[in-house]
């Protein structure tokens, strides 16, 4: 029996990787968006835990994309070169570590919610908090939305050095 020529080359793989990059960051942005339109002041329980399991599910996205990102610079991508030389490149790793350090604190925020969601309670949210978050979750929006940019930008030789 033959294999598929396709299931033996570098191709499959590359693929998958690149699928699987593409995947995570639309996880991560479908769970922001689903953040953003879920908060609000004095949460009922159902979306109180909603929020906890989206930004689990945000995080876990977010590993993907990390992941799978580096083993695209690193093994299946167009070379650590084709990257690690284009200031595009470093502008996409910024938006990525912004927004991922603006995560931290509705992250934080959600976790301390679960205390009081095991008790049977609801986590206290002020309208201050919810601003806060609605706030912080817009500009993370925003920041995941420019990452395709630059991404798109870098594909067609933006930001690469001049050669001689």
């Amino acid at each position: 029996m033959t294999s598929l020529p396709l299931l033996d080359s570098p191709v499959l793989s590359r693929a998958l990787v690149a699928y699987g990059h593409y995947l995570s960051f639309m996880v991560c942005f479908a769970a922001l968006v689903l953040e953003r339109r879920l908060i609000r002041p004095q949460p009922d329980r159902r979306d109180a835990i909603w929020m906890v399991i989206t930004d689990i599910v945000y995080g876990i996205a977010a590993l993907g994309v990390l992941g799978t990102g580096i083993l695209r610079v690193l093994y299946f991508g167009q070379g650590s070169a084709f990257y690690t030389e284009n200031p595009l490149f470093w502008w996409k790793v910024g938006a990525y570590l912004t927004v991922g350090t603006l995560s931290l604190y509705p992250t934080i925020t959600y976790i301390l919610w679960a205390i009081p969601l095991r008790k049977g309670e609801l986590p206290q949210v002020s309208e201050s908090l919810a601003t806060r978050l609605k706030w912080i979750l817009n500009v993370e929006i925003l920041g995941f939305a420019l990452i395709p940019l630059l991404a798109a930008l870098m594909a067609r030789g933006v930001g690469r050095p001049l050669l001689g």
